[in-house]
């Protein structure tokens, strides 16, 4: 399948103002959070934007980047989703939240569960609860695609996560706090994921990439394409919805070949929770699911007393197949290895040792 000029998709036609308000990312120090607040600083002049996490290392590495003589509004909190009182003494004033805080890595989640459900599960009431008792305008949660029929802790985790924050609309109530979902896939560059790992990999002088199936895919996605598609999000959500951008797919062989050209890689198998391909809607949420030209909206069944997504866009808005299901493998979207390599120079992400495009 060719490459498609949505690939390149930054999802900017309508982002949330911002100036004057203050803002909240939990889990602020992470990949997401720090591509957050460099576009918020570079874009807007917010009342406050606080930075919410629990590592003082990283607030330090992020607060060098931003002196406070430079960035008066930049406050640092330290503070756990786990710990309800804190995140209410942090949310006090606040108008939106992005909510990033999560255990992500799916192995360190199977094999530390009752760790995973406190801080993505527990910690997802609690942002709900802070949120409605300091009266947050708008939250949005971050999901992942794995999420999406689960087969994994992780996955299953956020998918509770995702029908918490879901249902927060119904009990904030009308004209109360506003709850919706951001779902994507692989972030190109993020702390953690295979990417970083190959260019470990091959910057050590690796003689072939491991890969656990020549026949798996994912979805990817930029962090400022990202970013981008928070921001529109707060613009359109109304509340219960989970917006999937329209990105495209890649094969783990295709990765390999966009960060070292002509390596050899060595299959070393499906290792626990790990899907063949990933699911952003499966097949049973295409009932209420609406496409626009650059997304994907998954309405809430519950009866939350707002505006359909076809009344609030109109004849922008068309419905989905009754068989629809939008997965890595039958995506119509396929990332090319050239242009992959150029998202990885723009993420900072190739190997010294590779040459950029």
């Amino acid at each position: 399948m060719g490459e498609k000029p949505s690939i390149i998709r930054r999802f900017s036609d309508s982002p949330i103002d911002l100036n004057d308000k203050t803002i909240m990312i939990t889990g602020g120090t992470g990949s997401f959070g720090k591509a957050f607040l460099d576009f918020v600083i570079s874009n807007y002049t917010p009342k406050r934007t606080i930075i919410f996490s629990r590592d003082e290392f990283k607030q330090h590495e992020v607060a060098m980047k931003y002196p406070k003589a430079e960035y008066p509004a930049l406050r640092f909190f330290i503070g756990d989703v786990r710990n309800a009182d804190r995140l209410e003494m942090a949310m006090r004033g606040v108008d939106y939240v992005v909510h990033a805080a999560a255990m992500k890595q799916v192995a360190a989640a199977e094999y530390n569960p009752f760790e995973c459900i406190h801080t993505n599960v527990i910690g997802a009431e609690n942002v709900i609860r802070a949120a409605m008792r300091t009266g947050v305008k708008k939250v949005i949660a971050l999901s992942t695609d794995k999420a999406a029929n689960p087969v994994n802790l992780y996955g299953a985790s956020k998918l509770a996560s995702d029908k918490i924050f879901i249902s927060g609309n119904y009990l904030s109530g009308s004209g109360g706090t506003r709850f919706s979902i951001v779902r994507y896939g692989n972030v190109v560059g993020s702390r953690g994921s295979v990417v970083e790992v190959f260019k470990r990999l091959i910057e050590e002088g690796a003689e072939s990439l491991p890969i656990t199936d020549d026949r798996m895919t994912r979805f990817w996605i930029s962090l400022t394409q990202a970013v981008h598609f928070v921001t529109s999000c707060f613009e359109m959500m109304a509340g219960g919805e989970v917006f999937v951008p329209k990105i495209p797919s890649m094969s783990v062989v295709d990765l390999t070949e966009a960060m070292a050209p002509g390596m050899p890689t060595h299959l070393i198998g499906i290792r626990p929770g790990e899907k063949l391909h990933e699911t952003m809607i499966p097949v049973d949420d295409c009932r209420t699911t609406a496409e626009l030209s650059d997304r994907y909206i998954i309405e809430s069944m519950l009866d939350l007393s707002i505006p359909t997504v076809a009344e609030r866009f109109g004849d922008s808005v068309q419905g989905v197949a009754d068989n629809f299901a939008y997965t890595s493998d039958q995506n119509d979207e396929r990332l090319g290895v050239e242009v992959l390599r150029k998202l990885l120079v723009e993420g900072n992400m190739l190997p010294a040792n590779v040459t950029a495009p």
